[in-house]
């Protein structure tokens, strides 16, 4: 499950920014072992709000990220853990990755297509269903049913320009 994001490097001592998609940033330090999109695994310590030292953990031991241009060489590596690592869900929460896949209808029953992708630029996640996006909020999506592989999406209003 991807849980953060290394970003550019914070000084010249090795730092990076780094984007935690965890409920409690703080958090994603703790989760163990992060992988990257490469099968590289970093262990992480935080050293303020939003930047961290990265430790690279490889079959020849622990190597600390010291320096800006080593540092630079991870800016934009997405980092995983296992699925089982991460906290059990209340009801009514979901990890986004879940989301893919599931068939998307209307409030009338009526197909719309499958959920392919879910975006989250900050602002908030959205759903992308075919040519549709759709903010992902009680609003816009009025049911998920991981269960039966589905969710309900009231589509917003089409916009008309002036003529």
């Amino acid at each position: 499950m991807l849980v953060g994001v290394i970003g550019r490097p914070h000084g010249v001592r090795g730092l990076v920014h780094v984007t935690s998609y965890t409920e409690d940033p703080a958090a994603l330090a703790g989760y163990g072992p992060l992988e990257d999109q490469r099968g590289e695994r970093y262990r992480l310590e935080w050293a303020g709000e939003g930047v961290a030292r990265l430790v690279a953990i490889g079959a020849e031991g622990e190597r600390r990220i010291e320096d800006r241009e080593a540092a630079a060489k991870l800016t934009n590596r997405r980092l995983y853990v296992p699925r089982e690592v991460l906290p059990a869900l209340e009801k009514d929460e979901f990890y986004l990755a879940d989301l893919i896949g599931l068939a998307a209808f209307d409030g009338e029953g009526r197909a719309l297509g499958r959920v392919s992708a879910v975006h989250d630029y900050g602002g908030g996640a959205s759903l992308e269903i075919g040519a549709l996006m759709v903010p992902f909020t009680r609003e816009a999506v009025p049911e998920v049913d991981l269960a039966g592989g589905r969710v309900v999406v009231a589509p917003p209003a089409t916009v008309e320009g002036e003529k």
